[in-house]
Formats: structure tokens, sequence, C-alpha cells
């Protein structure tokens, strides 16, 4: 998918929400352990309960690599059923992958040839020979982290060097790599005071912003700053909409608290004239 086609839905759904699915065998509800495959019918339900107000989905691979083989397979059913039911809707695979040459290369290629995702997230640490290889993807997208929403973040990112933190030069030194127009970034909404320095660098990329909901962050905060002409933010909620219930309605509130998230997003749109 390319990011036209993006801010196309954004503008006809009038959200610029990413729903992770961050899908803990743990809380599921229980009368999901019956299932043939309960990681999967918890993805289904919640997609189909919030892809009215949802331009994006957000899987975290860690939560079906932790359940092997079975796990797998629900990421693959899950990837399969949005791109057959809501072609419309974005994919991330949130890997944080980050390898370099043949090794990056067969991450991409799992991930946007086999799985299908239109996007996934990478680690910069490796330089630029880990990120090219999934750059070289046409229309797929490579969300390169750069400042993170969780507390370990400053012990690295923060840092600085002839007065540049490290965040800023992720930002700098990327914008040179080959076919880096393909190129989006993770910037935490616990971090909003950093977004007037992110935009300085990357005026128009967009940025997948985590941490908005159950780790606290703003939602105001962060369209006050990172908010572009082009819409340029996509804001991710996982635990605060998925686990809005833990019943048997958990589909049903998973959709009200999408819906209460758009909401908020279809005003500040309407106020920025978009």
């Amino acid at each position: 998918m390319e990011i036209h086609q993006l801010v196309q839905q954004i503008k006809i759904k009038k959200s610029f929400l990413c729903v992770g699915l961050d899908t803990d065998t743990k809380l599921l509800p229980k009368y999901l352990a019956g299932a043939d495959d309960p990681i999967f019918e918890f993805n289904k339900a919640i997609i189909d309960a919030t892809h009215f107000v949802t331009v994006a989905y957000k899987p975290n691979v860690a939560f079906y690599e932790a359940q092997g083989e079975k796990g797998w397979l629900a990421l693959r059913k899950t990837v399969r059923y949005i791109k057959d039911n809501y072609p419309e809707i974005f994919t991330i695979a949130d890997a944080k992958r980050g390898d370099i040459g043949n090794t990056a290369d067969m991450y991409a290629r799992a991930f946007f040839d086999d799985l299908g995702f239109d996007s996934v997230t990478v680690a910069p640490y490796m330089g630029r020979d880990s990120v090219e290889p999934f750059l070289a993807h046409p229309n797929k997208q490579t969300i390169l982290l750069a400042l993170t929403s969780n507390p370990g973040a400053a012990d690295f990112q923060l840092g600085t060097t002839d007065q540049t933190a490290l965040f800023e030069k992720v930002l700098e030194t990327s914008q040179t790599y080959q076919n880096a127009h393909n190129l989006m970034y993770v910037v935490g909404a616990t971090r909003p005071e950093y977004f007037q320095q992110v935009r300085k660098i990357v005026p128009n990329s967009f940025l997948l912003v985590p941490g908005v909901g159950a780790q606290g962050g703003s939602l105001a905060e962060v369209c006050k700053y990172g908010l572009t002409d082009n819409i340029g933010l996509l804001v991710n909620a996982s635990r605060a909409v998925i686990y809005a219930s833990s019943e048997a309605n958990f589909a049903e509130k998973a959709g009200e608290a999408a819906f209460k998230l758009q909401e908020e997003m279809r005003a500040i749109l309407n106020k920025a004239g978009i």
C-alpha cells in the first residue's frame, strides 16, 4: 500500500487510529479457550468491531512467536483476514528487526512477501545496510525506531554527541538512505516535547506513535506538534482498545473504545481543516 492510499483512508474515516493486536493468551476471554484458534478468533472479533474507525492494525510479532507454530499460523491468518475483508486498512508488523545484508533481506521477504504486511518496524542501530534491504521493496513502508515511548529510551536515544541527540542523528542519517521516501518513524506519545525537533528534521514523514492510552500519552499534545497538512500520524492504541473488557462483550467494548478515540481524532482533523 502506498502512503497516498493511507492518507485517503484517514480522510474518509476521519481517523488516524492504529489498533495494536498485542494478543496475550493469558488475557483472552475464557469462553475462547475452547476455540481451535483462540488468538485468531479474538483478533477477528476485534477487527470486525473496530475497522469502521481504524486505518491500521499492528500485530506485535512477539506475542505470536511466543506461541510457536500455532502463534505464527494465527498471525498469518490475521493478516490474510484483514487483506481479504478490509483491503483498505494498512498493516504493520511490529517486529523491530535489525540485521545486515542477506539476513535483513530475508526478514524483509518474510514480512513483506510471505506474510504480506504493508510495513515492518526496524531497529536502526546497525545502520544503512541493515535498513536498505527493507526499503528496496516497492510500495512497502519501513518504520524506523527513532524515539520510543519506554523509560529506557533515555539510555541511548536522548544521549548527545556534538550537541545532537542520537534520535536526531537517526532521523537525519536515514534520510540519506536509498529509497528513503519509503521511511516512517516510531516516535512515542510519552515524549510530546520532542515532536517539534522531530518535525524540523522530517517535516512530512509519517510517524507511528505508540503510548496513547495505557501508557499515558496525550493525543492532543501529539497532534499539536506532530500533525501535518498531510496528517503524517498513525496513533497506536493497544491495551486500551483490545482489553477494554475481558468478558463476552469484549469486541463490543473494543469498538466503543476505538470509536471514542476516533471522535477525538475527528475533532482534531476538523479543527485543522483536514
